[in-house]
């Protein structure tokens, strides 16, 4: 059977994911996971350099998604499948590409923690997030703001000859990066392949992430393998921590269930080792995972047996649900770094995913060396290494090839909006102007006229671009009325997200000078809670608040601004 992909739909029990909030997201959701000046200094340096380069200090520019509820109604999601006659692997192209089931035919097993629901929660660098599949997380550290967002996808050629492969692509925001994810299943193979890639179009590096995240089934039999000794220990109480493998504190980790806690495990991998992880069960089957050296990285989440860890898993799915764990593959060692890619530069690799049968007593013997290298022979035979680097050397002269026929899915047109600005020309994700919409319309006339327009409806500013070149597209815009007010707050909001936000202040104070001040009063109360000044905070909190009442109209964007205000 020749691969092939198709459209198709899966109908879940779904919760509403809710409007975009419109205000912007000044500052971060949660507490952003920082190391203590006690636990870097015991770090590797190259480590140590990548936790501290380029933190996040803000989503902008995207929106926060933070209307989502709990009330689940059968609902049809589009799905796009593609198969072999040995496995079949469902993909939904409106909620980040996210890879929902991968079932293998010949055993009837689904390899993954396929959720029997659409569940979002506040998990994602911006909100809604949802558990299960395999996700594909970029941006920077934590989960993406793609989680529940549409990306682009369309057919085309793979590259042994053998069908049809899958590709997927959308214009990250917080960095800026093209990427795109291609799948594909050669002829015959238990494998499903992924071959992996980050642009970097600009002038200066970008800090980049990537971590792939796999949600596996979990019971007390699950066992996670990993050709490590050592792994990096980091939960809520925030310390990275070096510790053994398998066995701490007299407990055997490398079984999720035996942990109390939610917790990361980040496994030091040798350089020179292959790259893979698998979680297998009782009878020592499951899924294994395995990539090409860059994606050196390897991970374990768990929730943990305690009640908290149960009740985050009972709540993001149905009562009676088994529960799950996460195994995942990185750029780095742990998900507290970013790396720099530089200008003009790219990142590729090339990720296999499929079934592993491993004879059950060596699995789970008390003999860790043991274990991991009767998996690791398995794999080898599965799957040889030299395989898997002919597949990726395969796929390289592919992965620019322009997309056959119609697209499969639309993502958002920050992209064609990104490749106008900035005349980027990139092969095999093309960022077409016809998917601009009206979010992008008003960016478009700056780009044009440097003229950034006033809006034709009463609603709450749209969402806008925040980079270095918009800034200055914004500092050099003409003012007219009654646009003045539009431009000021945005230059505010790009000048906020660049850190500089004595000026951001300031065109905010200007934007007070015009009609419908609202947004602009949100903004300052928001610098004033952060210098703590409370007290002028909640003065015009209250203020943006009946400014707004007043010029609000019913359903909408209204009812988001109201609701979050």
């Amino acid at each position: 059977m020749a691969t092939t992909v198709r459209r198709s739909t899966l109908t879940l029990p779904a919760a509403p994911l809710g409007q975009e909030n419109p205000l912007p997201a000044l500052v971060p959701l949660d507490e952003a996971h920082t190391v203590e000046d006690r636990d870097r200094a015991a770090l590797p340096p190259d480590m140590a350099r990548q936790v501290g380069y380029e933190p996040l200090r803000t989503v902008l520019p995207t929106r926060l998604l933070d209307g989502y509820g709990r009330k689940r109604v059968p609902t049809d999601l589009d799905t796009l499948v593609i198969e072999n006659d040995r496995l079949r692997a469902t993909v939904l192209p409106g909620l980040g590409g996210r890879i929902h089931s991968l079932h293998h035919k010949p055993t009837g097993r689904e390899l993954l923690y396929s959720n029997p629901v659409f569940q979002p929660a506040c998990f994602a660098l911006n909100g809604a997030w949802f558990s299960g599949g395999v996700e594909w997380n970029i941006g920077a550290t934590g989960h993406t703001t793609l989680s529940c967002a549409p990306v682009h996808a369309a057919r085309v050629p793979a590259p042994d000859g053998s069908g049809e492969m899958l590709r997927l692509w959308e214009w990250e925001r917080l960095r800026d990066t093209p990427f795109q994810v291609d799948l594909w299943l050669p002829d015959g193979s238990d494998f499903l392949h992924v071959g992996v890639r980050i642009r970097n179009p600009h002038d200066r590096p970008v800090p980049v992430y990537w971590w792939s995240n796999i949600a596996v089934p979990e019971d007390e039999r699950t066992r996670v393998l990993v050709p490590a000794e050592e792994t990096w220990y980091f939960a809520y109480e925030g310390r990275l921590r070096n510790v053994p493998v398998p066995e701490w504190e007299g407990v055997d980790r490398t079984y999720p269930a035996r942990g109390d806690f939610p917790a990361d495990y980040f496994y030091e991998v040798p350089r020179a080792a292959r790259k893979w992880i698998a979680a297998l069960d009782g009878e020592g089957r499951g899924l294994v995972q395995t990539s090409t050296d860059l994606l050196s990285g390897r991970k374990l989440f768990v929730w943990g047996r305690g009640p908290g860890g149960r009740r985050w898993q009972q709540w993001l799915t149905k009562p009676g649900t088994p529960g799950y764990a996460e195994i995942q593959a990185g750029l780095a060692r742990t998900q507290l770094e970013h790396v720099a890619l530089p200008a003009g530069e790219e990142f590729a690799w090339l990720e296999a995913y499929g079934p592993l049968a491993a004879d059950p007593g060596t699995v789970h013997g008390a003999d860790w060396a043991a274990a991991r290298a009767h998996t690791a022979d398995r794999l080898e035979s599965a799957l040889p290494r030299a395989d898997v680097e002919a597949a990726f050397a395969a796929w390289r002269p592919y992965a620019d090839t322009e997309p056959e026929g119609p697209r499969l899915a639309t993502g958002s047109g920050w992209g064609a909006l990104e490749a106008a600005r900035g005349g980027h020309h990139l092969p095999g994700t093309p960022f077409d102007a016809d998917t601009l919409g009206p979010d992008q319309e008003p960016w478009t006339e700056l780009l044009r006229t440097g003229v950034l327009p006033a809006p034709a409806k009463v609603l709450p500013p749209g969402p806008a671009p925040v980079s270095r070149e918009w800034r200055e597209l914004l500092e050099a815009a003409q003012p007219t009325a009654p646009a003045g007010t539009e431009l000021d707050y945005h230059l505010g909001v790009a000048q906020w997200a660049a850190g500089d936000r004595s000026q951001a202040v300031r065109s905010w104070e200007r934007a007070l000078t015009h009609d419908d001040d609202w947004p602009a009063l949100r903004c300052l109360a928001v610098a004033d809670l952060q210098e703590g000044n409370t007290v002028r905070a909640a003065q015009r909190y209250l203020a943006a608040f009946q400014d707004a009442r007043e010029e609000s109209r019913e359903g909408g964007p209204w009812t988001a601004a109201m609701a979050a205000l």
